[in-house]
């Protein structure tokens, strides 16, 4: 059983940078057959894809791309992300998420969020 535990702080100041870990266990973050991505929703809007990182490389959301990193530690088996110059409208519950290697997107496992507040 494949599961993914999001961590970091729940408070970010506005113009500083969000860190998150998420920690998988019961499957590697090197297989070939996955990516592990990030994806948000603010508060009363829809999920939006943050970005994601696999063998096969890292990809980001063009609209979030220039103050994003995604990077892992294989020796942990964790991913991180990074947003940086975060505004109150980085606000979200943020989810890390597995995704098959397809051409369209399909998520099975899921971590069970963590808001994530941009305020001073």
């Amino acid at each position: 059983q494949v599961q993914l535990q999001e961590s970091g702080p729940g408070l970010v100041k506005p113009s500083q940078t969000l860190s998150l870990t998420c920690t998988v266990s019961g499957g590697s973050i090197t297989t070939n057959s996955y990516y592990w991505s990030w994806i948000r929703q603010p508060p009363g809007k829809g999920l939006e894809w943050i970005g994601r990182i696999g063998n096969f490389g890292t990809y980001y959301n063009p609209s979030l791309k220039s103050r994003t990193s995604i990077s892992r530690d294989t020796s942990k088996n964790q991913f991180t992300l990074q947003l940086s110059s975060v505004t109150p409208e980085d606000t979200a519950v943020y989810y890390c998420a597995r995704r098959a290697v397809t051409s369209v997107p399909l998520y099975d496992y899921w971590g069970q969020g963590t808001q994530v507040t941009v305020s001073s």
